[in-house]
């Protein structure tokens, strides 16, 4: 019996998490696992009407799932940062989900913005460290208010910290067991503090994976490389900022945000799961928003759970849906709507 903790959130989650929860009733039913759903209603609207983003009592209560659902969190009213410090940065480092889990995969070509590029060729997963650098929040302000101002914002990077990611990073890539290459992505010509640490050690750790071929590259030499050739890659590793700035690139090369997911990950512990694309206000309640990037979480969920052929079931459903139905990937033009979208899946399984 699987907790799942749900959250549907604001904007255009509940709609997206809606058509996962339909997918997964379903897929428990093919695969004889039970499940028990525990609505969590955290959001802009709640926060609006209590000031409350995720209370101690709330965030006690998630270590005892089993997973957390996740739809978007992210409302017009609500100043930015609140609620995804609140709620999401909360649940991340509450939890110590110090893996950022991002899959970058290509399922139709008609949807990818590079020329030429095939399936075969964008496939590989971001390890992006979840819980230091500069997302810790940490640093001060001189002088503020002054014409002299300085504001100092602190990548505070702990050896064991690193070594985790990257210990998980050279596990998950001997797994995966594709090229077995696992790239390190980092900017050691410019950030020699935080860097030397994460150069040191990834060579220390490569050590004990002699079966895994490594290397290193710059940042913006991994965007380049992202649109020009990515099919060198594999695995990459990298820090919190620099992970969350080329896992949307990585969102874009495989047909945009609507068929983008996420892991949260503790590997000891409770982990969530959700689309990345954000709460899309805009289309609140339009029943046009792709849910496939939610039901690709939910895959992710299972896999997570070890569910893996349930999991595997799911993404060939979606797989089916982005090859042989779909006009976009888009909101409002895919040919369908959420709800219509998520009944393909269904139909599929």
């Amino acid at each position: 019996m699987y907790k799942i903790a749900v959250i549907p959130g604001d904007g255009t989650g509940p709609e997206v998490i809606r058509e996962g929860l339909k997918v997964l009733e379903l897929i428990a039913k093919k695969f004889n696992f039970k499940y028990e759903v525990i609505n969590y209603n955290f959001g802009g609207e709640h926060y609006l009407k209590t000031g409350e983003t995720l209370p101690d009592s709330a965030l006690e209560e998630l270590k005892n799932c089993s997973a957390i659902y996740l739809g978007a969190v992210g409302h017009p009213k609500v100043k930015p940062g609140i609620l995804e410090k609140g709620i999401l940065l909360k649940i991340r480092f509450g939890l110590d989900q110090y893996i950022n889990l991002r899959p970058v995969k290509l399922y139709n070509e008609k949807f990818c913005p590079l020329k030429d590029k095939k399936p075969q060729e964008i496939d590989f997963v971001v390890v992006r460290e979840n819980t230091e650098g500069l997302y810790k929040g940490m640093g001060s302000f001189q002088d503020k208010g002054t014409k002299d101002e300085v504001a100092i914002q602190i990548s505070h990077n702990t050896r064991r910290g690193v070594e985790r990611c990257i210990r998980y990073a050279f596990e998950f890539c001997r797994k995966r067991n594709i090229k077995k290459k696992l790239t390190l992505c980092g900017k050691t010509n410019v950030l020699t503090y935080a860097w030397d640490l994460w150069e040191r050690a990834f060579g220390e750790v490569a050590k004990e994976y002699p079966d895994i071929q490594t290397d290193y590259a710059h940042v913006d030499a991994i965007c380049m490389w992202m649109i020009k050739n990515p099919e060198r890659f594999d695995v990459i590793v990298t820090d919190n900022m620099f992970g969350d700035i080329i896992t949307d690139l990585g969102a874009m090369i495989q047909g945009g945000m609507g068929i983008a997911a996420g892991g949260n990950i503790n590997p000891g512990g409770v982990s969530m799961f959700e689309p990345v694309g954000g709460s899309a206000p805009k289309y609140t309640g339009k029943n046009v928003i792709n849910p496939l990037a939610a039901i690709c979480a939910l895959s992710m969920m299972l896999e997570n759970l070890g569910e893996e052929k349930a999991a595997n079931v799911v993404e060939d459903a979606v797989i089916k849906v982005v090859t042989k139905k779909l006009k976009s990937l888009a909101a409002g033009k895919m040919g369908y709507s959420t709800q219509e979208v998520g009944d393909l899946v269904v139909k599929y399984l």
